[in-house]
């Protein structure tokens, strides 16, 4: 049950908040690999996608919270660090 209120409220259950983003990545690929293979049945395929879905999202996530951290190094003319500030990594 409360799998069911996750869905509904967009939060992204524990059990995948938990995992890296490798970890996430690794899941999301396999599958894909299921699904795609074709010989998962129609509720395992409806679930298998629910939760790819949601790692997916997982994944943007960490992506997102990576890049904000990212910052890229402002020099001078003389080569000198000067400030940081975020990049534009898009």
């Amino acid at each position: 049950m409360a799998k069911q209120e996750n869905d509904r409220d967009g939060a992204i259950p524990k059990d995948i908040a938990a995992l890296s983003f490798e970890a996430a990545m690794a899941e999301l690929e396999e599958i894909v690999q299921n699904l795609e293979g074709g010989q998962v049945d129609l509720d395992a395929s409806i679930a298998l996608y629910s939760r790819g879905a949601l790692l997916k999202r997982h994944c943007e996530a960490k992506l997102n919270a990576a890049s904000e951290r990212v910052e890229k190094i402002v020099v001078d003319g003389a080569g000198k660090a000067q400030s940081a500030e975020a990049a534009d990594i898009q």
